[in-house]
């Protein structure tokens, strides 16, 4: 059994990555069917598990690692234990397996650990880690578990003694799988970076930039050519389409189509133009690549064969398995190369090998030069071996000169002589040389005459003398050549410097111009060309006559002005007759052309003429601050600052510093420190970072007591940083005038309303002719000039006061203006004035009489009690439709049936004619006037809704109490009260004289009183800011104490009378305290009709008409009403007015259709 136990091979040692690799639990009764497997047949087994085994239960199943052996190898006594080389040998095999369905994601976590060999060799026997206990039959129990194995803790062995057995470690529920340990691999620490990333995909280490994911090997990923990062292809393709990561595109000019779309790798920040569509290999020869064990992620088993990059290009495509990053140097030979001058040839490694430049020798290149005399003396080089620069002593063509000159620079070489003075005795001389180059001098060798000497430039010279071209026997004809010297003179040349005659026809020579010389034959040269020809100017828009040769020096130029943009587009040419107008004309219209698509952009700025390039320096500021731009003037934004800073630049703490040299413009680095700044106020500071000057510290938050501007309060709670406080009081101060105050609010001291030396405000004195309130700006201490007419607004009445008119007052110290003019009373006051002697002759209270009258139907007025808020609108448009005289018809829109029945309820009380028209659901109602209508009813549906709840509490309290429940309904208490009522109001009185009474008696709360009139002209006063329906009951208690000191006020200015009332929001008065006084029995009654019989009445105020109007007009309305019920309402009721013989028939077919139609005046179907 030793022997069987040693020679089995050891176990092999998983990987890192199949330690790191959770796996699942598999449940319990497959662990008891395979141990009982394990049992049965061992030898089976056991060579099962060498193939792969289960999947799941720690076999290698496809590309799995193999199981461990169920025999642990045996050790021989002089090895350590603890040593782990034995462990290592194996390590291959446990690495070959892949991670496959049955590797060692499912296997046991205790296997996990390296399995040490228990068995020990001592004093000849051997023990396989259970000294005392025999061999077991089956060899599969000695591998059943971790127990087998030598451990730390185990209990001391003492030879006849039981083995006690040790308690297990706790193992999971059944239901829940164990923990297996977690660790994470580190990562690779590979030298290349393809291996890097293989190893960290492998592993697990590799994140993603965008999602910060780990990128496993069944991803699809995407690498990026340029920084070699690897992301996910689902993140890098929403990436690239995301309009953030588009690279910032600039707008082409003048309408030109801007560049393609870009966008930036996130690994290296570079522009990309293709957008990945598909998920590749590494070297992009596959498509939707799958994971295949033994080859690197992502990788599809071929050759790269991309072209090498890196150090640089080379003509082998890479030799390696399709990988990631870039490819590793070039490791062939390159081919044999000869040297420059191609003296040597030699092969080296690939990546040594230029295939741009060549190589040289070093060795002297010997090539003849071109001048076909030298020969090049450089050592081995590039190209051509160039001009040949010996220098050699030549003489020029005339032999005046004789200089030192470089072989390239020499002419055509040309041997010249000339014959010099004979010897002494008598022999010729010659003298001659090889002339390689023109002097530039004039030749100036004498002629044959002795007199003259050539005036041609440095040539060739000749043995011979020349002869002089002015003899006679050379000059036959005159200075033109048109006419021989015979027939221009008798007496012949005799000798070269007789002078050649003229003749009188003219020259003709052609000029440089093209035009014929008109001069007389001359000698010379041709004067310059004085035809008068059109030439245009330099800019070719304006053309003027002038003489030939001053077009041929220079060309005029017009007064026009270019405006064309320079290249830069911020200035303009400005130039007179720009010679580049035309051209920027042209290029202007060139770019308006419509092109085809698919045209690459054009680049205006290369194609700007020469005259409209800007020479101007930009001299913009940088965006250092410091410097300005240097370069001509450019489109674009200007370049970064090219100077730079050598000085430490630090925070304001000193703490964080930036050490030179630094680019200028940098800005102080950010400090991670406190701000220790103190505060100029003495408190603490608050915590925040140190910051630059430029940026001030947080305002100081604590609160402090200061005083206002005007120095009247001292505010508390008030903010430190909080320079201007303001108590919001009215200033108040006296002006300088010394009449008015202040009004301004709190402020500066100085500040006031006449800082700028003059009252602003309006004299308000009261003019002593008129009354009125002067409404010129201050002019105090002066007193006010009544001279120009007063712009005050006043009334003129009649003399009963019905009719008021509005008017200007118009007094002035001239003329009494509107004070002392009247308005003539009609008919309507006559009628009022006889209406009010017959109130008085039959002793009738109009007040009482009026107040107490109700032209509402109960229907009409129970209607309004359940909507009050739509009844008053309804109102209100009957009321606008009886004001206007020229309307006739007035249409609702679609209602419901209540709705209806109300207005055909209301119509009839205003005396109109009301229909419902049209179907359900568009039926609505429409209202006619007729003749019987005569006006609307004077009080409202809200007035006469009060008037019948007085004259109910009224009743109320005057019947006996003959139930509990009527005494209890008798007792409710009412709504309180929330505004002051002024009834009977002074005739003239203006909401300004109302507010400036009661301002002083209610003080600051005055402000929040709003007052407004209402059309029975009487004033409510209510308070705009009051407090919510639960705190009624406080505002009419702040009511009741306030209206004693107002209704003094009110009394004393005679304003009328105040009382308490209550409104709702349509400022509809509910209920009055004049209402509780009418309510008290019957007796009260009494008196107040005995009281009013002793009284006198008083006129009716203007505007309100008697209430023997509103008697008459009610009983008229009634008659008319009883009338109206016999009467037959026709469609054309104006015919039936002007037929006043056919009524009867009327009435007779109105009868008819009373009782058969279905709409009726108050009676139908609504």
């Amino acid at each position: 059994m030793a022997d069987t136990l040693a020679s089995q091979p050891p176990p092999p040692q998983p990987s890192s990555e199949q330690q790191r690799r959770p796996r699942r639990r598999r449940p319990a009764q497959r662990d008891q069917q395979s141990q009982a497997q394990t049992d049965a047949l061992p030898q089976e087994q056991h060579q099962s598990s060498r193939r792969g085994g289960h999947r799941g239960s720690g076999g290698g199943g496809r590309g799995g690692a193999p199981r461990a052996p169920p025999f642990p190898p045996a050790i021989d006594s002089t090895t350590d234990i603890s040593n782990g080389n034995a462990i290592a040998q194996n390590d291959t095999s446990a690495r070959r397996g892949g991670r496959g369905r049955g590797g060692a994601r499912s296997q046991n976590p205790q296997n996990h650990r390296q399995t040490i060999n228990t068995s020990r060799t001592f004093d000849g026997r051997q023990f396989g880690g259970q000294l005392s206990q025999p061999a077991p039959s089956d060899t599969s129990s000695i591998a059943s578990g971790p127990s087998n194995r030598l451990q730390a803790d185990a209990p001391a062995f003492q030879p006849g003694q039981p083995i006690i057995p040790r308690a297990q470690p706790p193992r999971a529920p059944r239901g829940q799988a164990q923990q297996p340990r977690k660790r994470r691999m580190s990562k690779s620490s590979a030298p290349d970076l393809p291996t890097r990333v293989h190893e960290d995909i492998d592993c697990g280490n590799y994140e993603c930039v965008i999602c910060t994911n780990e990128i496993m090997r069944n991803s699809k990923a995407w690498s990026c050519r340029t920084c070699w990062t690897v992301m996910h292809f689902s993140c890098i393709k929403k990436w690239s389409l995301n309009e953030g990561s588009a690279m910032a595109r600039q707008q082409a000019s003048d309408g030109e189509m801007p560049p393609p779309r870009q966008w930036r790798c996130p690994g290296c920040n570079l522009p990309k133009d293709a957008i990945p569509s598909s998920p590749t290999c590494w070297c992009e020869k596959e498509t939707d690549i799958r994971s295949t064990s033994g080859l690197p992620p992502f990788s599809c088993g071929q050759t790269c064969s991309r072209a090498h990059v890196l150090p640089k290009s080379c003509p082998h495509p890479c030799p390696d398995i399709c990988h990631a990053g870039p490819c590793p140097p070039c490791q062939q030979m390159g081919p044999s190369q000869s040297c420059f001058c191609g003296q040597q040839s030699v092969s080296r490694r690939c990546v040594d090998t230029d295939y741009e430049k060549g190589w040289s020798c070093g060795e002297v290149c010997g090539e003849m030069m071109p001048c076909g005399e030298h020969f090049c003396d450089r050592p081995c080089h590039e190209g051509l071996c160039g001009a040949c620069e010996v220098v050699l002593n030549e003489k020029c063509y005339c032999g005046q000169v004789e200089k030192e000159l470089l072989c390239c620079d020499k002419q055509d070489e040309v041997i010249s002589r000339k014959r010099l003075q004979p010897d002494e005795d008598g022999s010729p001389r010659t003298e001659e040389w090889t002339g390689s180059f023109e002097c530039g001098n004039t030749c100036e060798r004498d002629f044959d005459c002795g007199k003259h000497q050539c005036q041609k430039p440095c040539h060739t010279q000749d043995e011979e003398t020349p002869h002089c071209p002015r003899s006679p026997d050379v000059v036959s004809h005159c200075p033109c050549g048109k006419t021989p010297l015979l027939e221009i003179t008798n007496k012949p040349r005799t000798s070269c410097e007789d002078s050649i005659p003229n003749c009188k026809q003219p020259c003709l020579k052609a000029l440089s111009c093209g035009h014929p010389c008109q001069q007389i034959c001359h000698s010379g040269e041709c004067r310059p060309c004085l035809a008068t020809v059109p030439i245009a100017c330099r800019c070719g828009r304006t053309t003027s006559s002038t003489l030939c040769h001053q077009g041929s020096e220079e060309h005029p130029q017009c007064m026009r002005t270019c405006r064309a943009t320079l290249n830069c587009g911020r200035h303009v040419c400005d130039e007179r007759c720009c010679t580049g107008e035309k051209k920027a004309a042209e290029r202007r219209a060139t770019k308006r052309k419509p092109r085809a698509l698919d045209s690459a952009p054009q680049r205006v700025e290369n194609d700007v003429e020469a005259e409209h390039i800007c020479t101007r320096v930009c001299g913009r500021p940088l965006k250092c601050g410091t410097h300005v731009c240097e370069e001509l003037c450019h489109r674009g934004p200007c370049g970064s600052c090219r100077e730079a800073i050598f000085d430490e630049l630090s925070c304001h703490c000193g703490r964080t510093v930036l050490q030179p040299p630094l680019p200028c413009g940098t800005q102080p680095p950010p400090c991670r420190f406190k701000c220790e700044r103190p505060k100029a106020c003495g408190h603490p500071q608050v915590d925040h970072n140190c910051h630059l000057d430029n940026e001030s510290c947080p305002k100081c938050p604590f609160l402090t007591t200061k005083p206002c501007l005007c120095g009247k309060n001292q505010l508390k709670n008030q903010p430190c940083w909080l320079t201007e406080a303001r108590c919001g009081e009215l200033c108040n101060r006296t002006l300088k005038c010394g009449a008015h105050r202040c009004r301004k609010q709190c402020h500066r001291p100085g500040e006031c309303e006449d800082q700028g030396g003059r009252c602003p405000q309006v004299c308000g004195k009261t003019k002593k002719l008129c009354g009125h309130p002067c409404s010129d700006l201050c002019h105090s201490p002066s007193a006010c000039k009544e001279d120009q007419p007063c712009q005050y607004k006043t009334f003129i009445t009649c003399e009963c006061q019905r009719i008021k008119q509005e008017t200007r007052c118009n007094a002035s110290k001239h003329s009494a203006g509107n004070t002392e003019k009247t308005l003539k009373c009609d008919d309507e006051c006559a009628r009022l004035e006889r209406n009010r002697k017959l109130a008085l002759a039959f002793d009738i209270d109009p007040e009482n009489h009026k107040n107490d009258h109700v032209p509402y139907s109960a229907e009409t007025l129970d209607m309004y009690a359940s909507h009050g808020v739509w009844a008053s609108a309804q109102e209100k448009e009957l009321r606008n439709f009886a004001a206007d005289a020229d309307q006739r018809r007035l249409r609702f829109k679609p209602m419901k049936r209540p709705q209806r029945k109300f207005l055909h309820s209301l119509a009839d009380d205003f005396g109109f004619d009301s229909e419902s028209m049209d179907p359900e659901p568009h039926r609505h109602v429409a209202i006619f006037k007729t003749p019987r209508f005569v006006m609307a009813p004077m009080k409202t549906l809200a007035e006469c809704a009060r008037i019948r709840n007085v004259q109910r509490s009224m009743a109320a309290a005057s019947a006996p109490a003959a139930a509990p429940a009527e005494k209890k309904r008798s007792n409710l208490v009412e709504d309180p009260y929330n505004a002051f009522l002024v009834t009977n109001a002074r005739f003239g009185l203006t909401l300004e004289e109302l507010r400036a009474a009661v301002r002083p008696v209610l003080g600051e709360s005055g402000k929040d009183l709003d007052i407004s009139f209402l059309l029975s002209e009487e004033v409510v006063m209510r308070y705009t800011t009051s407090t919510a329906s639960s705190n009624d009951r406080d505002l009419e208690a702040n009511l009741q104490a306030q209206k004693p000191a107002l209704l003094k006020a009110v009394a004393s200015y005679a304003f009328g009378t105040l009382q308490l009332c209550r409104v709702d929001s349509s400022l509809n008065v509910l209920r009055r305290e004049s209402d509780e006084a009418s309510s008290g029995g019957w007796s009260q009654v009494a008196a107040r009709a005995a009281s009013s019989a002793m009284r006198r009445p008083q006129p009716t105020p203007v505007g309100v008409k008697s209430s023997f109007t509103v008697l008459s007009t009610a009983g008229s309305k009634k008659g008319k009403k009883h009338k109206a019920a016999e009467e037959n309402v026709v469609d054309d009721w104006e015919q039936a007015e002007l037929m006043e013989e056919e009524r009867e028939k009327a009435e007779a077919s109105g009868s008819a259709i009373g009782s058969g139609g279905e709409e009726g005046v108050g009676s139908g179907e609504i």
